[in-house]
Protein backbone atom coordinates (compact mmCIF):
# COMPACT_ATOMS: atom_id res chain seq x y z
CA UNK A 1 0.00 0.00 0.00
CA UNK A 2 1.36 3.44 -0.42
CA UNK A 3 1.82 5.39 2.41
CA UNK A 4 1.54 9.59 2.40
CA UNK A 5 4.73 11.39 3.89
CA UNK A 6 5.14 15.10 4.15
CA UNK A 7 1.03 15.95 4.78
CA UNK A 8 -0.11 14.58 1.79
CA UNK A 9 -3.19 12.62 1.33
CA UNK A 10 -3.83 9.31 -0.98
CA UNK A 11 -7.37 9.63 -2.75
CA UNK A 12 -9.15 7.37 -5.23
CA UNK A 13 -11.64 9.04 -7.74
CA UNK A 14 -15.77 8.76 -6.71
CA UNK A 15 -17.77 7.89 -9.05
CA UNK A 16 -21.18 9.24 -9.46
CA UNK A 17 -24.17 7.42 -9.66
CA UNK A 18 -24.94 6.22 -13.18
CA UNK A 19 -28.34 7.57 -13.90
CA UNK A 20 -29.11 11.24 -12.65
CA UNK A 21 -32.46 12.07 -10.30
CA UNK A 22 -34.97 12.62 -13.35
CA UNK A 23 -33.18 8.92 -14.72
CA UNK A 24 -30.88 10.33 -16.86
CA UNK A 25 -28.41 7.63 -18.01
CA UNK A 26 -25.23 8.75 -17.84
CA UNK A 27 -22.34 7.77 -19.82
CA UNK A 28 -19.26 5.93 -18.51
CA UNK A 29 -16.95 9.22 -19.22
CA UNK A 30 -19.26 11.41 -17.16
CA UNK A 31 -19.46 9.04 -14.41
CA UNK A 32 -16.34 10.22 -12.78
CA UNK A 33 -15.85 12.82 -10.10
CA UNK A 34 -13.69 15.35 -11.38
CA UNK A 35 -12.76 16.45 -7.97
CA UNK A 36 -14.67 15.04 -5.80
CA UNK A 37 -12.27 11.73 -4.11
CA UNK A 38 -12.50 8.81 -0.94
CA UNK A 39 -9.66 9.46 1.49
CA UNK A 40 -7.51 6.07 1.22
CA UNK A 41 -4.53 6.94 3.04
CA UNK A 42 -3.28 9.81 5.23
CA UNK A 43 0.05 10.81 6.84
CA UNK A 44 1.19 10.16 10.29
CA UNK A 45 1.06 12.70 13.17
CA UNK A 46 4.52 14.40 13.69
CA UNK A 47 5.86 17.43 15.44
CA UNK A 48 6.59 20.38 13.79
CA UNK A 49 8.25 23.40 15.75
CA UNK A 50 7.12 21.55 19.09
CA UNK A 51 3.76 21.53 17.90
CA UNK A 52 1.82 17.85 16.80
CA UNK A 53 0.70 18.04 13.31
CA UNK A 54 -2.28 15.61 12.64
CA UNK A 55 -4.46 14.91 9.62
CA UNK A 56 -7.73 17.07 9.12
CA UNK A 57 -9.27 13.94 6.77
CA UNK A 58 -9.61 10.65 7.85
CA UNK A 59 -9.39 7.22 5.77
CA UNK A 60 -12.69 6.82 4.29
CA UNK A 61 -14.16 10.60 3.99
CA UNK A 62 -15.72 12.04 0.77
CA UNK A 63 -13.72 15.06 -0.14
CA UNK A 64 -13.58 17.67 -2.53
CA UNK A 65 -10.15 18.87 -3.62
CA UNK A 66 -8.46 21.01 -6.05
CA UNK A 67 -7.95 18.79 -8.94
CA UNK A 68 -4.80 20.76 -10.40
CA UNK A 69 -3.33 20.01 -7.26
CA UNK A 70 -3.64 16.28 -7.79
CA UNK A 71 -0.84 13.71 -8.77
CA UNK A 72 -1.77 10.49 -10.54
CA UNK A 73 -0.27 7.68 -9.23
CA UNK A 74 -0.71 3.91 -10.70
CA UNK A 75 0.25 1.40 -8.15
CA UNK A 76 -0.75 -2.44 -8.74
CA UNK A 77 -3.26 -1.81 -11.27
CA UNK A 78 -5.09 0.92 -9.43
CA UNK A 79 -5.21 4.56 -10.49
CA UNK A 80 -5.11 6.73 -6.74
CA UNK A 81 -4.30 10.99 -6.33
CA UNK A 82 -1.68 12.11 -4.37
CA UNK A 83 -2.78 15.19 -2.88
CA UNK A 84 -1.63 17.73 -0.44
CA UNK A 85 -3.87 18.19 2.74
CA UNK A 86 -3.85 21.86 1.88
CA UNK A 87 -5.32 21.50 -1.63
CA UNK A 88 -8.31 19.70 0.16
CA UNK A 89 -10.94 22.26 -0.03
CA UNK A 90 -14.34 20.64 1.90
CA UNK A 91 -15.08 17.03 4.03
CA UNK A 92 -18.88 15.58 2.10
CA UNK A 93 -20.83 14.38 4.92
Amino acid sequence: MIKPLNENVLLKRAVVESKTASGIILTANSREADNIGIVVAVYESRIVDGNTVTPMVKVNDKVVFDNYAAMEVEYLNEKYLLVPETSILAIIE
